[in-house]
Parts: C-alpha cells; structure tokens; sequence
C-alpha cells in the first residue's frame, strides 16, 4: 500500500510539474487574438490591474485573465503599468505586453511643424496627420487666453505656436495641441532674450512679428542677423520694409494667394502690405523658430538696406539702391531671360526674387 501511495503521489508530482510547465511554456508564446492589421488598448489613470487586465483580454491581447495574473506576478510590475494608449500590430508574449505598459511605451503620432508656418498651415498639417479638421485648429488658435499676459493686443494666436516636433496620442484636439505649443513657445522666450527686447525697446509682440519676418524672408541661418539689420536700419530710417512674405500673408488672410505674387497684389489694401505702409506690420506673420528669435535680438553690425535673392536659398545684400539694381539685374533679370521660363508671377518669403526693397 505505501508504494501505490507512493507511486501516486509520484505520479500527482509530475503531472502537476507537466502542467505547470505547460502553462509556463504558454506564458512564453506569443499571442494575437485580433482581427486586422492593428490593435488600440486605452488604459485610463487610475486604472487598476484587473481593469487593466480586462481590457487586454477583451481586445485580443492576452489570451486570458489567468495568464495576465499570472504573468504580472511573475514580472513584479503590477504596481508599474501606465496609462495610455497603446498600439499592438503583431503576436506578443504576456511578459512583453506588461512591459510595455511598464514602460509606458504609448502610441503617439510625431507631427512636425517646421519653422515659418502661418496658423492656416499649421491647420493642414494638422488635418493631413488625422487630428481633425483644419477648421478646428484654426478655431482653437483664435483663443488668445494663453497669451494675454506676453501680448495684450493679439487677436489670434499667429506667431506663438512654437514651431517643432510633437508626439501626440491619437486623440489629441485642436485646443490641447496649441495650448502645447503655446507653453513651448513660452519656453523658447527665455529669460535673455525677453531683456535682450527690452533693451531695443520691443514689446513680444514687436519681437515676435520681426522674428516672424526674418523667418520667413531667409532659411540660411548665417543670414537671420543680415535680414534682421536690414529690417532695424529701414526702420530707422523710416523707409518702407517692402517685404513680400507680409503681402503674401495679407493675400492668404483673403483667401487669394495663389502661390504667386503678381505685381498688382504689392498694392492691395492690407496693413499687412509693407509696400504700401511703413513700420511693423500689426502682428506676426508665421511662427518663427529660436534662431530667429535670437537673431532679432541679436542683429548683424552691417548697414546694408537691399537683399535680392541668388535663386539657390541664399542672398546678396546691398547698400544702395545703385548696387542692388544691379545685383537684382545679375540674378534675377539676366538668369531670367536666359531661362525664357517663368511669368510675371513672383514667389515669396526667402525665395523671393528681388528680396528687400525692390524697385
């Protein structure tokens, strides 16, 4: 009798150890109980881990409630998940599942705002990338709450949408994205460049619509405290900026640009036309990055007036009205009729063909 005990107690042995090893070999394979190419689990804070637990199973992602229980005990992370959401696109074991909510590796859309982009580009970008409508941004950026403290006279939020790259969940609205980038712009006002203003007496507002202009005016960055001179010395001197990036912004406002300025658009009625009315434009026309924030403040020692495009992204400038004439007859009439291409239709912002101060 005491060798059947033992024989079956024996026998309980291994076939508990085969089914613990069966279960631990499944704990091991990885698992993909979803439909299509793509798996979202939300995680809510505060979620608990059978909440957590729940949702995985009820998505496909852990085979059961017994494998997440007993993956999480063996991991020791159940006090470490995060909430989020998260993206499965494949057969992953229980341990890496629990891992990557430990990690909070959360799925997030990058979204890429370059330098120089007005709010109504913004938009787009934000619509192409599936946030949203354009509209919606457009909306949101209309609320100047954010920045009535730095800018008392904005109407909108053009100029203080810090231009970068954003990792945003994909239920990210209109509202919580600029509220991001306003703070990022905050961010980039540092302490010295806001008494680097003060001590050229610009208010933010008048920082950031001549950094705005410098942006978009050149993309060669040894050039920003060139145009940044060119822009302080017409000032001074009281002389028109004749700038096409602010008509063009003026065009866009109406809806009418089309990707082209023709000579009667340089007389347009706008307090944005620098052709036809001299100081600042009324408020910024893009959202310029740190580099040009800086070199606003921090202009070129140079007394040039003119800048005329070479037609490869950067710039000769001028400082007569003799000499730039003939830099524009060098690199942009000559190259022009040698070309035979082209109409009278003139792109602007740093590509601009006759730059600052045409004639």
């Amino acid at each position: 009798m005491k060798r059947i005990i033992t024989l079956l107690f024996l026998l309980l042995v291994l076939v508990g150890a085969a089914a613990a090893w069966m279960f631990y070999s499944r704990l091991q394979q990885p698992y993909r109980g979803f439909a299509g190419t793509e798996q979202f689990v939300e995680i809510p804070p505060g979620a608990g881990s059978r909440a957590i637990g729940d949702r995985l199973v009820d998505a496909g992602v852990i085979r059961d409630r017994l494998t997440f229980r007993a993956s999480l005990w063996l991991t020791r992370q159940a006090r470490h998940l995060k909430a989020g959401e998260y993206r499965f696109d494949r057969a992953v074991t229980p341990a890496d599942v629990i891992d990557k909510l430990a990690r909070g590796d959360v799925f997030v859309i990058h979204l890429t705002f370059p330098e120089g982009l007005t709010v109504f580009d913004m938009a787009k970008l934000f619509e192409s990338h599936g946030f949203g409508p354009a509209s919606a941004f457009v909306q949101a950026a209309m609320d100047v709450a954010p920045i009535k403290d730095l800018d008392p006279q904005a109407k909108t939020l053009e100029g203080y949408l810090f231009p970068q790259t954003y990792a945003l969940p994909r239920k990210t609205d209109g509202p919580k994205l600029v509220r991001m980038m306003v703070a990022q712009f905050q961010h980039a006002l540092t302490p010295e460049l806001r008494t680097a203003a003060r001590a050229r007496n610009l208010t933010i507002r008048e920082l950031v619509t001549l950094a705005s202009i410098v942006e978009k005016e050149t993309g060669k960055p040894e050039e920003r405290p060139l145009v940044a001179s060119v822009v302080y010395n017409r000032l001074r001197i009281g002389m028109q900026l004749q700038v096409d990036p602010t008509v063009i912004y003026a065009l866009e406002l109406r809806g009418g640009y089309d990707g082209n300025i023709h000579k009667g658009d340089l007389s347009i009625e706008s307090p944005y036309n620098t052709y036809r009315y001299p100081g600042l434009p009324p408020g910024p026309i893009a959202s310029p990055g740190s580099a040009s924030l800086e070199a606003t403040v921090h202009p070129a020692d140079a007394d040039f007036l003119y800048f005329v495009s070479r037609n490869d992204g950067s710039h000769v400038f001028a400082r007569t009205l003799d000499e730039h004439n003939r830099n524009v007859q060098k690199y942009q009439v000559l190259p022009f009729r040698a070309s035979r291409s082209g109409g009278p239709g003139r792109s602007g912002g740093s590509g601009g063909s006759n730059g600052t101060g045409r004639r």
